[in-house]
């Protein structure tokens, strides 16, 4: 079984339903040592093969480390190929927050990622993951 690790709009169940049927959630887990950010196309710098587009070049997979409970186990993750930090798409951080929140994630997370909202936004920001950077 492959596992991925999910943030950003992956998070959202009723889409993650949607664009992988078969899969099934199995709990939080941590990538330590990154830090999410919106690159310049206005995304997060995880997705899904089809829906990201990979075969235009914008992510690049890895298998990496990633913290679950007291476990560490690999994980597929999706990360942008260009790392230069940008603006988020109209509704894209609502809705990273809203899935966030579905996930109960701490609420000073869910307030960093409410920082990059469009009213709100005042240049690149890097969201912090609680591990080390």
């Amino acid at each position: 079984m492959t596992l991925y690790f999910a943030y950003g709009s992956n998070m959202n169940r009723p889409a993650m339903k949607r664009r992988c049927p078969d899969a099934r959630a199995i709990g939080l887990a941590v990538l330590e040592g990154y830090r999410f950010f919106v690159g310049l196309e206005g995304w997060g710098s995880v997705a899904l093969h089809a829906y990201e587009l990979l075969h235009q070049g914008l992510y690049d997979v890895r298998h990496l480390a990633v913290r679950t409970g007291t476990r560490r186990v690999r994980a597929m993750i999706y990360l942008l190929r260009r790392r230069a930090s940008g603006k988020p798409r109209p509704g894209y951080v609502e809705m990273i927050a809203a899935a966030g929140r579905g996930w109960n994630l701490p609420e000073p997370y869910i307030r960093s990622v409410e920082r990059w909202s469009a009213s709100r936004w005042t240049g690149a920001r890097v969201i912090g993951t609680g591990g080390r950077t």
